[in-house]
């Protein structure tokens, strides 16, 4: 159980702190994305911000059961078993829904390719933690 707690909050911390600093880079490099957030699709509330610092928590712990299960399956280095891991991710369950969205809402195709960057990023991250903390 120690095994999948502890790699897990560290990779909550972890990924908190890149989706927050993902947040300054896309205003400061990509000024034309980050307008495409003000689509009357996105919600302007500020009742459920919590939400999003929530989300690597909630990312972390079900990776780190993944990871637990089935880490003998990835091979390498530890850098290696990380990037496998947000390949994995990015096949299986990212695209897939990435396709509906786009395929559903009103968001444009830069930002889907965007997001699918971004899950693959931070699932390899969060791999790296678990390789690391949970080989």
């Amino acid at each position: 159980m120690r095994n999948h707690i502890i790699p897990a909050i560290v990779a909550g911390f972890v990924l908190l702190a890149f989706s927050v600093g993902i947040l300054y880079v896309l205003v400061a490099f990509f000024p034309n994305l980050a307008e495409e957030y003000y689509n009357p699709i996105f919600r302007a509330e500020d009742d459920r911000n919590w939400m999003y610092y929530v989300h690597p928590f909630i990312l972390t712990f079900a990776l780190a059961w993944f990871w637990d299960r089935f880490k003998g399956k990835f091979h390498g280095s530890w850098i290696m078993r990380g990037l496998e891991l947000g390949l994995v991710y990015i096949i299986v369950a990212t695209i897939p829904v990435m396709w509906i969205t786009f395929s559903a809402i009103d968001v444009g195709a830069s930002m889907v390719m965007t997001w699918i960057a971004y899950g693959f990023v931070q699932t390899s991250v969060a791999g790296w933690v678990f390789a690391k903390m949970n080989p």
